[in-house]
């Protein structure tokens, strides 16, 4: 049977199962256990063993990734903590020295891509927390990354996806489904969330992907891939990284909640931040609404083609309908 066709319980059994196997291709303790954390793109859990030792395995969504996309995710977050720009995960390699694995399971259609990392501390930021000085700090990382990107020499082989308008809100190869097969996207809905994407294609045309402006991003620098441990920053899930607008990253930290008041102090504490490491010019700056709209639309159609994740059942008809003020506002606005 598909998959995709079993019900979410037999799913979440068969990929709990696919994890427990996957733990002997590690050089591991015997004892350790092996619970879920997190079911999104991809599946995350927690291995720990007796004496406090932790790591965190991923099994990759079927499809969505190849192995040299994923090698080159590697590649790139390895570079970032080795050359002292941010700390990332640390990949732990297999007994075959490879750290990539394929694990497979009788009922699925073929092995999935595993990957386990050193577990890392720190504490994921909450929204209702004051947040400016972990904004300001996030901006001063992301400044730093983007001048890694801009000058870091990618292997050869590299391969990630792109962020553009086509591949986010296009109609005919998004990466995350279509936005109008969002959850409640009625007809009047559909007329104006489709106005705002027209809008924001026209603005994102004008704006251009010159060298300064576009290039290799995380793609979703939200609070749920930050941990705050101290005064550092740590930035964990680089799944979605790819080549997208320097600017997309300053709007996905506040995903989920861009329609909250602090949203658009956040945004400032975050470009303060990244005044302090680079240059942003004000044209740039005055775009990142363009940003915050294109972010939230291809939310609503990660929700819709992802509805079986706890996520996107939290969210549903709510982010949906929370949209509506956020579109006219940006229409208003430009």
């Amino acid at each position: 049977m598909d998959f995709d066709a079993l019900t979410h319980d037999q799913q979440l059994g068969i990929l709990q199962e696919t994890a427990e196997a996957a733990i002997a291709n590690y050089d591991l303790p015997a004892d350790v256990s092996v619970d879920m954390i997190n079911l999104s793109e991809n599946a995350t859990y927690k291995i720990a063993a007796r004496d406090g030792r932790r790591w965190a395995l991923r099994i990759h969504r079927d499809g969505y990734h190849s192995r040299t996309a994923i090698q080159s995710e590697l590649a790139w977050l390895t570079d970032l903590r080795q050359t002292g720009i941010v700390p990332t995960p640390v990949p732990v390699a297999g007994k075959d020295g490879e750290q990539i694995q394929r694990v497979g399971h009788a009922r699925l259609a073929q092995p999935r891509h595993v990957v386990l990392s050193q577990w890392e501390t720190g504490s994921e930021p909450g929204i209702g927390e004051a947040l400016g000085e972990p904004f300001e700090l996030l901006g001063e990382v992301t400044a730093r990354m983007h001048i890694h990107a801009r000058q870091w020499k990618r292997p050869a082989w590299f391969s990630r996806h792109v962020w553009d308008f086509e591949t986010s809100l296009g109609e005919e190869r998004p990466h995350w489904g279509r936005w109008r097969d969002g959850i409640g996207v009625d007809a009047a809905k559909a007329r104006l969330f489709g106005r705002t994407a027209e809008l924001i294609c026209r603005r994102l045309a004008a704006f251009g992907k010159g060298h300064d402006r576009f290039g290799l991003i995380h793609c979703d620098l939200r609070l749920a891939n930050l941990l705050i441990d101290g005064k550092t920053v740590k930035v964990i899930d680089f799944d979605d990284c790819g080549f997208g607008w320097y600017m997309y990253d300053a709007a996905t930290p506040i995903s989920f909640y861009e329609h909250e008041p602090q949203a658009a102090d956040l945004i400032r504490s975050w470009t303060t931040g990244y005044r302090r490491v680079l240059d942003l010019p004000s044209a740039d700056e005055d775009e990142i609404p363009t940003f915050v709209m294109l972010r939230r639309l291809l939310l609503v159609a990660w929700i819709g083609s992802h509805a079986e994740t706890d996520l996107a059942k939290s969210m549903g008809l709510p982010y949906t309908e929370g949209t509506v003020g956020l579109c006219e506002a940006y229409l208003s606005k430009f």
